[in-house]
Order: C-alpha cells, then sequence, then structure tokens
C-alpha cells in the first residue's frame, strides 16, 4: 500500500522496519524535528528519522502538522498514515487526508492507559497483563475504534525497559497484519468499551523522585515502572542516587523510613512506610548503572538514611 509514516522515538522504529520490509510504497515518513541532546546539547534526529534515512526514505520534521505539512501530506495522497508515538496531536484536516484514514499502534490494551506513557503507567500500577492494539485514529486522544490486540502478561519482575523492546516488535508484526487484512478487506472495527478507560500521564523527573514513607511493593513498582526514563531517584548525603530496579520484602525492623538496612550481595535494603525496598540495580552519583553489589563495593552506607 502507499502509506506515510509518522513516528519520533525508538519504540516506532520496529514497525517502520516491518513496513518496509513488507514491500509497501512508504512514499514520506514525518517526525519531530532534531533535538538538543546529550552533555554537548548537539542538534539530533530522532531515532525514526536516523532509521528512515538509512533505508532511503524521504523524511520530513514539521514543528506541527499546520497548512503546509497538511498540503505535503494531500500531495503524497497516501492510502493509509501509519502512526506509531508520534508526539503531535492530528488534528481532523490531517485524519481526513489518507484514503483509508490514520492507522495507530498504540502500547496498551485501549480504553486502559491512553495516553503518553502506557508502557511505565500498566508497570507502576502493577497490572496483569499489557499488550498492543492497532486501532483507527479519531479527533479524541486514543479513543478511536480498535482493530487488532494481542495480549502481553507481565509478571512483578518485568520494568518498562523489559516490556519495550517486545511490545516494540508486537506492534510492527500487527500493523503488517492489520495491513494485509485491510486490503483484503477484512478489517472490522470495534468500539473501545465504555467502561475501564484510564489516563496515562507523561512522565515527570519530579515524579520519580521516591517518597520513603510509601509501601515498599508501591515503591518497587514505580522503580521498575521509571526505568529506562525518568529513572527513580532519592538524596543520600545531598547527592542523588538513581534506582534501575528493585523488588519490594517485608520487615523494616522498625527503622525509619528511609533507613539503609543492609548493603550486601543481595542488594541494597532499604526502609519505606511498609516493608523494605530491596534495590537490585543502581546508579550512584557519577557513577555506571551497575549491579547493587558492585555498585557498593567501598560504600559504607549501612545505617544511614535517604532523605
Amino acid at each position: 500500500m502507499k502509506l506515510v509514516f509518522a513516528g519520533t522515538p525508538e519504540f516506532a522504529v520496529p514497525a517502520l522496519e516491518a513496513l518496509h520490509a513488507a514491500g509497501h510504497r512508504i512514499v514520506g515518513v514525518f517526525t519531530q524535528p532534531d533535538r538538543p541532546a546529550g552533555r554537548g546539547r548537539k542538534l539530533q534526529a530522532s531515532p525514526v528519522a536516523l532509521r528512515a534515512e538509512a533505508l532511503g526514505l524521504p523524511v520530513h520534521k514539521p514543528l506541527k502538522l499546520d497548512a503546509p505539512a497538511q498540503a505535503l501530506l494531500r500531495e503524497l495522497a497516501p492510502e493509509v498514515m501509519v502512526v506509531v508515538a508520534y508526539g503531535l496531536l492530528l488534528p481532523q484536516a490531517v485524519l481526513d487526508i489518507p484514503a483509508h484514514g490514520c492507522i495507530n499502534i498504540h502500547a496498551s490494551l485501549l480504553p486502559r492507559w491512553r495516553g503518553a506513557a502506557p508502557i511505565a503507567r500498566a508497570v507502576e500500577a502493577g497490572d496483569g497483563e499489557t499488550g498492543i492494539t492497532i486501532m483507527r485514529m479519531d479527533a479524541g486522544l486514543d479513543t478511536g475504534p480498535m482493530l487488532l490486540m494481542e495480549r502481553v502478561p507481565l509478571t512483578p519482575a518485568m520494568t518498562a525497559a523489559d516490556l519495550h523492546e517486545g511490545l516494540a516488535a508486537l506492534g510492527g508484526r500487527l500493523i503488517v497484519e492489520a495491513l494485509a487484512r485491510l486490503q483484503r478487506g477484512e478489517l472490522p472495527t470495534q468500539p473501545q468499551p465504555r467502561e475501564g478507560a484510564t489516563y496515562a500521564r507523561k512522565l515527570s523527573k519530579e515524579e520519580a523522585r521516591l517518597d520513603w514513607s510509601r509501601p515498599a511493593a508501591e515503591l518497587a513498582r514505580r522503580v521498575r515502572a521509571f526505568n529506562p526514563a525518568p529513572v527513580a531517584w532519592s538524596e543520600l548525603d545531598g547527592e542523588r542516587v538513581r534506582f534501575w530496579n528493585a523488588q519490594a520484602c517485608a520487615g523494616a525492623e522498625g527503622a525509619a523510613p528511609g533507613t539503609v538496612l543492609a548493603a550486601d550481595a543481595a542488594g541494597l535494603r532499604i526502609a519505606s512506610g511498609d516493608g523494605a525496598l530491596v534495590v537490585t540495580v543502581l546508579q550512584r552519583p557519577g557513577g555506571k548503572v551497575l549491579p547493587a553489589a558492585a555498585a557498593m563495593q567501598g560504600w559504607a552506607i549501612a545505617g544511614k538514611r535517604f532523605s
């Protein structure tokens, strides 16, 4: 089919690759403009832009989908526009351009976790499953009718980073299947259920700061949800320590929340409002991300308290 692809982060790359490998004619790739990144704050193209250029596809980076961008889309005249984590809302004028509409790959089981951060919010909430929904876009926020859905179990040990790669690959496989069914006229739509809608708000660095008065089970989910970004953190002796993976355990031995109960091969055990958080992967100030046992070598912190 004649397609326009719209996406920006690494999560969207497998879908672009799958569509290209399936032989679809991708006449344009829309992605966010280059942004400053890294210590030098140099302009850097998005992962989708870099991959599209490597595949020899034409790339467009409009700041917004205004009249000139809409004119370009009309000139490209796609049969379908595939959208994956693009980062811009599509106005009705854009939704109306493709002959078969705009189809979105969304990383949740809609209507649960509509919005910007569905993978992280599913982990944070302790959901037992998540997945991919292929939907036809409308003017609402992830409210369009569903075309395909596949479920994925979410185990208590999974981080958002663990889910990211698998769901991205699943999205690529499902969008190829959806377009094949569309070409055969075998892609019925199903309205989203009226019950069970939730909103996955964008993640912030400030909410990643751990509140040690909260239960350990909640803190562990938050640590896993905020890996790979924005990464859970807390301060010790005025310096920020980042937590990349953790589990909850019972018993804090009456210690004040935030107190380091133990620092050994099992991990960094910290008292919370209910139980203890066992940090298994962490990052010391200015250091690398390491298993806790390696990170704590030469670091006498038992008995200290995180703020």
